[in-house]
């Protein structure tokens, strides 16, 4: 089941987005079982995102030769099992956030790369950033030095069509494109299991994908 999957969704993203961009896949991994990370990983998945630390420390050490991203709710208090640990922390939604941040990646002599997460629906439910707020967000991040922003992670909602959720992705993509003019990001995180295909076709390049690989969770590697 895993290794079909990702064979199909390997082919689905081969051939980039419509602006000819290489798309990049991070296998959402909460609830995943190490033995199935470590078959998927075996299959060709590159990169890890975990949603919780405590997970992402039980299981981290017992996977090996993958890249690792944090991709959920992150308390200021738990930064510090993360540093030097990820290449990457999608979900930064505040200020505090990168102050800690850039705190600790200074005490350990290193940089940390970081996403901003936007909440694109505006969902009480949902951390992030909102969009009208983002370019306020990205001028304060640019005065952390030790902090380097590499893009934003959209939170998109739950929508029944596509034609409800492109002006969102959109929306996203534009968002990025105006960062990019004048910072450089190369990173738009957008889409998951069950919008992939749809931000793709809008300009995503990095989509985070759970259930696409593992199926309903607690799937055996097959």
């Amino acid at each position: 089941m895993i290794e079909e999957n990702l064979k199909k969704i390997f082919g689905e993203i081969s051939c980039g987005n419509p602006l000819g961009e290489k798309i990049t896949l991070v296998g959402a991994t909460k609830t995943v079982s190490v033995e199935n990370i470590n078959y998927a990983m075996s299959c060709g998945l590159k990169i890890v995102g975990d949603n919780k630390v405590q997970e992402f420390r039980d299981k981290s050490p017992f996977i090996k030769g993958a890249d690792f991203h944090f991709i959920g709710h992150l308390q200021t208090n738990k930064v510090k099992y993360l540093i030097g640990k990820v290449s990457l922390i999608e979900s930064v939604d505040s200020l505090p956030l990168v102050k800690e941040i850039d705190r600790l990646s200074i005490k350990n002599g290193l940089k940390t790369n970081i996403l901003i997460e936007v909440n694109a629906g505006k969902e009480e439910s949902k951390s992030g950033v909102f969009p009208e707020d983002v370019f306020d967000f990205v001028n304060a991040v640019k005065e952390y030095k030790s902090v380097t922003l590499k893009g934003i992670m959209a939170m998109l909602p739950k929508c029944e069509s596509e034609s409800n959720l492109e002006p969102l992705c959109l929306k996203m993509r534009d968002i990025y494109d105006k960062i990019k003019k004048n910072y450089p990001i190369d990173t738009l995180s957008m889409g998951m299991s069950e919008d992939y295909k749809t931000a793709i076709k809008c300009g995503s390049n990095m989509i985070r994908l759970g259930s696409a690989i593992f199926g309903k969770r607690n799937y055996q590697a097959e």
